[in-house]
């Protein structure tokens, strides 16, 4: 990816450690063996202590918690809130349970400034399992935490450790058997090689200098991805760099996503360049190359023995690709070269994943218009990646709900291919970054370590609640494209910048970043 250029606001932190309810006896707590009022229906407004649950400060702060009218799905919510600083939980006991897995549903607002703000799972015979509460003035958006229960009993929360005017709003609370997670952990590492090459050089978070990808993987990466262009100027993101590149990969014990452009340089709505190699092709011949060169690439990785675990046909490609012969205005032929590149996956390996990726994580009529083509005109894919990028796609609630109508809607799973925030917005370089301006960012998501880390955690978190399981993970781009002298954005020109730097996941001082600790979501 490559691109040029009451109140209600906020943020949230990933870990809180004060308000244990283990300082509360259990026998204080309601007792039974399913969620009781999840809805906050029972008491109407202004409840301290909702039907079922309790209430907790250690300084006396219980009305800080309180429902109201304005629900999610009835006609009232829980609120925390206070004119002054507070501590409160509003939690539930569960016991008498069948031991196994659990899984925790909330719908959640919250207008952020809390030091932390989450749901949570604990005292269930595990470590505590939580999830924060993103940042979300209006759109309701749904989370989920899940544990495993070995004691028969559990104690739901919903903790805020927060400044004076912070808010939040909680309700549908749903707790059912069930396991959530993340299987994809991922970043692109594209750049590496080039910046290792041009003396770009990285370190954990102590300063000791390493391996990038090392360094991810003890930061929990289990995916890596790599772009294909096919004849770049520079030398670098073509065949042999990402077999070599991908060895690197696969010997840390990650997977691998084989992202193709199907050109010379950076493909994405703006441009679907056709590669050099490729001009004056008839449209058949097209089909012909991009089946050729998907084999070939791919049939590659497998002869060196690091085959493909999932391919990407195409890069963000809302208007189609190898323009003008691939355009969404001429669909059948979009697809026909679309199927051409998933026929070479296969041909390979039958069970390398096939992706279809767009941009606009948030748009969800664009998304639904540009899949219902594919699927009337017989595209063939397993997976759907959308990149979201908060500053420019919508809201947090308008990416899930195109992430989640995508999965239900084609029945396939879904991820993120693409997200990224800035820690900071001046420029290592002298090149200006894409978002360099406070005007930029999105509300609740400073551009500091802090805000960078909870916007990695929230996005997961909402990958996490896709339905029925079908939310596989996240993809950071670009974790390793730091400011190196030679290594900017454009292949055909050395002494390009980087308006990415401010955006790695490692600092202006080479060190590992606090956000690569997403990477341990559960």
């Amino acid at each position: 990816m490559f691109h040029a250029r009451r109140a209600l606001r906020a943020l949230l932190i990933p870990l809180f450690a004060g308000l244990a309810l283990t300082t509360v006896p259990a026998g204080s707590a309601h007792a039974a063996s399913t969620l009781t009022n999840g809805g906050f229906e029972s008491d109407g407004t202004g409840t301290a202590t909702p039907a079922g649950w309790s209430t907790y400060s250690a300084a006396g702060q219980n009305s800080a918690s309180f429902t109201e009218s304005g629900g999610h799905g009835g006609n009232y919510r829980l609120s925390h809130w206070s004119s002054s600083a507070y501590k409160v939980e509003t939690y539930q006991y569960l016991s008498g349970l069948t031991n196994g897995n659990y899984k925790l549903t909330a719908w959640v607002r919250s207008g952020g400034g809390q030091n932390s703000a989450y749901i949570a799972l604990k005292n269930c015979g595990g470590a505590e399992q939580r999830t924060d509460i993103p940042v979300s003035a209006s759109g309701w958006i749904r989370i989920v935490t899940s544990i495993a229960v070995t004691n028969n009993q559990c104690t739901i929360s919903v903790t805020s450790d927060a400044n004076a005017g912070n808010w939040l709003n909680v309700d549908d609370l749903t707790f059912t058997s069930g396991r959530t997670g993340l299987s994809v952990k991922g970043s692109d590492v594209s750049s590496l090689i080039k910046s290792e090459a041009k003396g770009g050089v990285y370190r954990n978070s102590s300063g000791t200098t390493g391996d990038a990808l090392a360094i991810l993987k003890g930061a929990g990466q289990n995916w890596a991805r790599l772009k294909v262009w096919v004849n770049p100027a520079d030398g670098y993101n073509n065949k042999a760099r990402v077999l070599a590149a991908a060895k690197r990969v696969k010997a840390q014990g990650m997977k691998l996503l084989v992202d193709f452009h199907y050109s010379d340089t950076w493909a994405d709505p703006g441009a679907q360049t056709v590669p050099s190699a490729w001009t004056g092709h008839s449209y058949s011949q097209l089909r012909t190359d991009v089946y050729n060169h998907t084999y070939d690439v791919l049939n590659a990785l497998k002869s060196q023995g690091t085959t493909a675990d999932m391919v990407q046909v195409g890069n963000e490609i809302n208007g189609g690709m190898l323009w003008n012969a691939g355009s969404t205005s001429n669909w059948p032929q979009l697809a026909g070269l679309l199927n051409s590149g998933y026929d070479a996956v296969k041909a390979v390996n039958s069970s390398t994943q096939v992706a279809l990726h767009l941009a606009k994580g948030g748009d969800l009529s664009g998304t639904r218009w540009w899949f219902d083509n594919a699927v009337a005109n017989n595209v063939r894919f397993d997976v759907i990646g959308l990149s979201y990028y908060g500053y420019w796609h919508g809201t947090l609630a308008d990416f899930q709900t195109t992430l989640d109508d995508a999965a239900a809607r084609y029945a396939k799973p879904v991820f993120l291919a693409e997200t990224a925030y800035p820690f900071r917005l001046d420029s290592e370089d002298a090149h200006e970054n894409i978002i360099d301006v406070p005007s930029e960012l999105v509300s609740g998501y400073p551009a500091t370590t802090t805000g960078q880390t909870r916007w990695m955690k929230d996005v997961a978190s909402i990958v996490e609640a896709v339905p029925n399981g079908r939310g596989l993970g996240v993809f950071y781009w670009e974790s390793t494209w730091t400011a190196v002298n030679g290594n900017g954005w454009d292949p055909t020109d050395a002494s390009s910048g980087n308006g990415w730097e401010n955006q790695a996941l490692f600092g202006y001082d080479d060190r590992a970043l606090p956000a690569m600790a997403w990477f341990s979501h559960r």
